[in-house]
Formats: C-alpha cells, sequence, structure tokens
C-alpha cells in the first residue's frame, strides 16, 4: 500500500507510508479524532539511553501542519494536526475529522471506514501555515468550526513559550465545537468563546481596533469567517489557512505560454486550458503534487525567471510579490516564457 514518491534527507515528508489507526473518539457533534501511530512499535534506541528508533515513531512537525491522507480512488485529503506540536520524532498524530455529507468524500470515507487497528496511507507533515512563538510580540488566534484543528497546536505552542496570545473560537454551538474541554482547560482565560445559538458573535472590528500594535492575527475557518477577518484586519498582519481555494478572476493572460523545465531541459507550451503541472508531469517532470487545487503547496516550485499569475490559496501578497516559489497545480504566468526548476 505504501509507496515512494521522494526521497528526502528525513526520508519522510515527502514519502508516503502507512500508519495505524490508534484509537477513534467522537470529538463533537459530527467530528472524530482519530489517534494514528507507527506500524512498526517502539523499539529501544541502540545508544541505550531510552528513546524509540524512528521505526517505532512518527515524523515530528510544528504549530499549523497538516498531513496528506491518501483515499482509496487515489485521491488525497489534507487535515490539520491536532494538539502540542512535536518538532521532533513524534510517539502520536491526531487529526480531527468533520462529517460532510456533501462535500467530495474524503470524511465519509474516514467516518465509515477507519476503526482502531485500520491502516492508512499518508505523507508529511508539511506546513504553509507556520506559527513561532516570538518573545516581545503578541498574536491572536481565530477559529471557526473545524479550523479549530490548525489553531489548536498553535495556541498549545504559544502557552507552551509563555508569549501572549488570545484564542478566538467560534461555532454554531457549543455540541459541536471540537476539542473545546481541552481547550477551556489549557487556555483558561486566554480563550473566548462564541457559540451563535447563544446569542454571541465574534466582533471582528473591536477585536482589531483593541489589537496592540504588532501583533499577529492567524486565522483558519469557513471562507466566510476568513474573508471577514482579512477585511477586518486590513493593513495588518494577518495570516490564514483555506480549507477551499479562493475565488480569482480571469488569468492574466488568455493565451499559451512557454515554461522551461531548466532541470530537464525541456520547453513545454502551456495553452489555456491545462495547468502547468498537467503539461511537465506529461514531459517527464518529476512534481510532487496532492491537492491540485492550490491549498495544501505540495507542488511548491521554484521561479528562476518570468513573472507568475499566482493563483493559489497559500502564498500571502508580500510572498506572491517575491516571485520566487510558484504552485503549478494553479498558478500560470503572467509574461510569455517562465523558466522553472523543474
Amino acid at each position: 500500500m505504501s509507496r515512494a514518491s521522494s526521497s528526502e534527507v528525513d526520508g519522510l515528508h515527502e514519502t508516503q507510508f502507512d500508519v495505524r489507526v490508534l484509537s477513534r473518539r467522537p470529538g463533537a457533534d459530527g467530528v472524530e479524532l482519530f489517534e494514528l501511530g507507527p506500524v512498526a512499535a517502539p523499539t529501544a534506541a541502540a545508544s541505550g539511553d531510552g528513546r524509540q528508533d524512528r521505526a517505532g515513531t512518527l515524523p515530528g512537525w510544528t504549530a499549523g501542519s497538516h498531513i496528506d491522507v491518501a483515499l482509496p480512488d487515489g485521491d488525497v485529503r489534507q487535515y490539520s494536526l491536532v494538539g502540542a506540536p512535536s518538532p521532533g520524532r513524534a510517539a502520536t498524530w491526531t487529526i480531527g475529522v468533520l462529517r460532510e455529507p456533501s462535500g467530495r468524500g474524503g470524511s465519509e470515507w474516514l467516518h465509515s471506514t477507519l476503526l482502531a487497528g485500520s491502516l492508512v496511507t499518508v505523507a508529511g507533515p508539511r506546513n504553509h501555515f507556520e506559527f513561532v512563538p516570538t518573545h516581545g510580540t503578541s498574536s491572536v488566534f481565530v477559529a471557526g468550526g473545524i479550523g479549530i484543528t490548525a489553531i489548536s497546536s498553535m495556541a498549545a505552542a504559544a502557552r507552551r513559550a509563555g508569549v501572549p496570545y488570545q484564542l478566538h473560537y467560534a461555532g454554531r454551538s457549543r455540541s459541536t465545537m471540537a476539542l473545546l474541554t481541552v481547550l477551556t482547560r489549557e487556555h483558561g482565560d486566554a480563550l473566548r468563546v462564541y457559540a451563535a445559538d447563544e446569542g454571541a458573535r465574534l466582533d471582528l472590528v473591536g477585536l482589531f481596533a483593541d489589537m496592540p500594535p504588532f501583533t499577529t492575527t492567524y486565522c483558519c475557518g469557513p471562507s466566510r469567517l476568513i474573508e471577514a477577518t482579512e477585511l477586518a484586519g486590513a493593513g495588518r498582519q494577518v495570516v490564514v489557512e483555506r480549507f477551499t481555494p479562493r475565488e480569482v478572476g480571469a488569468p492574466v493572460l488568455d493565451s499559451s505560454f512557454e515554461v522551461e523545465l531548466a532541470a530537464t531541459g525541456v520547453t513545454v507550451t502551456v495553452p489555456p486550458s491545462r495547468s502547468i503541472l498537467e503539461v511537465a508531469e506529461e514531459a517527464g517532470a518529476l512534481v510532487l503534487s496532492s491537492c491540485r487545487e492550490g491549498t495544501c503547496g505540495t507542488c511548491e516550485t521554484v521561479v528562476l525567471e518570468g513573472e507568475v499569475d499566482h493563483r493559489d490559496s497559500i502564498l500571502t501578497p508580500d510572498e506572491q510579490e517575491a516571485n520566487d516559489v510558484m504552485y503549478v497545480c494553479v498558478s500560470r504566468a503572467a509574461c510569455p516564457r517562465l523558466v522553472l526548476d523543474l
């Protein structure tokens, strides 16, 4: 079931491999928490110091990380890792999955199929929504619904580092809000809960008006919450993670363009109806990919020459302006020719 797709130094971050479902438990109405562990049993390290060797652990992860979960039909879904980050090796991972009957089928498969003892193929972790605690600055975390899964690890990292933070969590009702009990216990007065059925409303305009200078806000949740946060926080430092692709207008170029694949020495023509990723793969380039909709970051590619029409949902405006990387599953050329490190 496992298959290698890359060979990084760590050997795992871009390689698919199997993990075992150690347990599953309800996290809220419609939400299941899956605890994942290594297939191999832990063993003592050769040094005799009591540490587990790599065969009995999982790759470490940082606040904001997600993993890819492979579905039986070959599709891939991304799920954020929950709880306190483990930058070294990790004994287990936990993901929270909201069952979405009208979704694309990934959550339905996990909820209906995975039981304790099941094997599932994953890749990662990856992090394009990174939080690094910095002493002397404060952070505000805004989560809506299942977006709390990504935000929970950031709040845990801030608490562990002893830096000032606030956690604002909005949902339909307390019964539908995953992790609420543990978040209340761990974050105390730093946590603000807004349950719609109780008449509580998150006032984003007021939140930003009272926010100290140089505060960074991290937001994850439904598109409506993200858009409202970006609007209220215009001119401030706001970092977001989207579940679904953001809406973009028409491409800068409505015609074909050339892409030189520098590593292979091949130049290809990308027509309006196809992505750079598709054409590059046909030309024999090895491009790691997953979501193919500009949300996961797997296909990040270094830009050597040319201007990019960024159409992803990952890069901030400043990162887009830098023009040094692009996501070839959705982004295109804003000029007649690009040179990419492929």
